[in-house]
């Protein structure tokens, strides 16, 4: 089941959904436009050398100008969402926006679900209490775009979970701002095996 707009809203006021900041008119029938954040990050690896998951990977960031910045194919930009849009009763869900997928705009590889209570943690009284992290935008274009600070990016929709509810409790519940991956923690130092 998603939660229609008004229910958002309705849920935002029980202390259930926490978007920040909340513009009124990014809340749509269903889900709610997060923005671009000015900032990026590019993986910064010398020429014919590649990735490695075992590793924290060297990146370097820039800024989008208010003029726009050119993204170009081939490349991995990472970057975030202005706005916190989470949950500890609901599943947050990423997608990107129609006008912006039909400008060749990819905003999420793989990693549009969030987790239940994904940017939470328990206060003393063991009450989930949110950190407003920002959602990590994987951005790749099919052609060269110019892209611009704190366009509408994709929409943040809630989903029903069915079941007994476990919270997040990864690497990533305090991002706010572009974070690269983290999969390295995954393994261990001396056997190279997941621990």
């Amino acid at each position: 089941m998603v939660l229609t707009g008004r229910e958002i809203l309705r849920q935002m006021d029980l202390g259930n959904i926490h978007i920040s900041p909340f513009v009124p008119k990014h809340l749509g029938p269903n889900s709610y436009d997060v923005s671009l954040h000015p900032k990026l990050l590019t993986y910064d690896l010398p020429p014919g050398s590649a990735l490695d998951m075992k590793k924290e990977n060297p990146t370097r960031s820039q800024i989008i100008p208010d003029e726009g910045l050119v993204l170009v194919p081939g490349m991995l930009y990472l970057g975030c969402s202005n706005e916190t849009a989470t949950s500890h009763r609901y599943v947050p869900m990423f997608e990107g926006r129609s006008s912006i997928g039909r400008l060749g705009i990819n905003t999420h590889i793989t990693a549009g679900f969030g987790d239940v209570g994904w940017g939470y943690l328990p206060d003393e009284n063991g009450k989930p209490v949110c950190q407003y992290p920002t959602w990590t935008l994987e951005i790749e274009v099919v052609h060269p775009i110019k892209v611009y600070p704190h366009v509408r990016i994709g929409q943040v929709y809630f989903m029903m979970p069915d079941g007994e509810i476990t919270y997040y409790k990864g690497k990533y519940t305090q991002q706010r701002e572009p974070q690269a991956s983290r999969l390295y923690q995954d393994f261990d130092s001396d056997s190279g095996k997941k621990s």
